[in-house]
């Protein structure tokens, strides 16, 4: 049993936290959820309109966050998990995110990172140059401006580090960090 963080906040999107958090209980693994705060979060549903240029957004479900990232000891974890959504665009600031992300990367522990979530690696930029990942379309240039190569696919692996573009592409994300977790565990 391995023991996995997923980090995110307010506006984060609903199925990019929830997919995650539920497919890694039900393969048996713990799972806690940081946020800025301790609270009750609000997550946000992101869907593709016809006739729109971009996503639109709906209110979603709340979620606890089981703890602040004051408190995340990182290296009592096996896995991370980046969800998407807005969130990823004001956690970056916070000031515990180098040393809580960095230790991931440092320990080559499995990485996921869905969507808008590349957004985060502004602040550990030095692990991920010369790296190829994907995310959503308009974080391509946020990936380039890191040193690192965009991937046009929905889904990539790159070592410990699983890239997905949105939502659509969570049955074969959690395949691939489940995957990235087992071989960690294994040595």
């Amino acid at each position: 049993m391995a023991k996995v963080l997923i980090l995110t906040g307010d506006a984060v999107e609903a199925l990019e936290v929830y997919y995650p958090l539920y497919r890694l209980k039900e393969a048996g693994h713990e799972v806690q959820v940081a946020a800025p705060t301790k609270k009750t979060l609000r997550t946000v549903v992101h869907d593709f309109e016809p006739g729109w240029e971009t996503f639109t957004e709906k209110q979603g479900y709340k979620l606890e966050a089981d703890l602040a990232f004051a408190d995340v000891k990182p290296e009592e974890y096996d896995g991370l998990i980046l969800p998407g959504g807005r969130a990823p665009e004001y956690i970056r600031l916070n000031e515990h995110i180098p040393r809580i992300v960095g230790h991931f990367f440092e320990a080559n522990k499995p990485v996921g990172a869905i969507c808008h979530a590349a957004l985060i690696f502004s602040r550990v930029r030095d692990h991920l140059k010369g790296r190829q990942l994907t995310a959503y379309t308009a974080c391509r240039p946020d990936v380039e401006s890191l040193g690192a190569t965009y991937v046009t696919e929905p889904l990539h692996v790159d070592g410990n580090l699983v890239s997905a573009h949105a939502w659509p592409d969570l049955p074969g994300f959690m395949r691939e960090f489940l995957r990235r977790l087992d071989e960690y565990l294994k040595r």
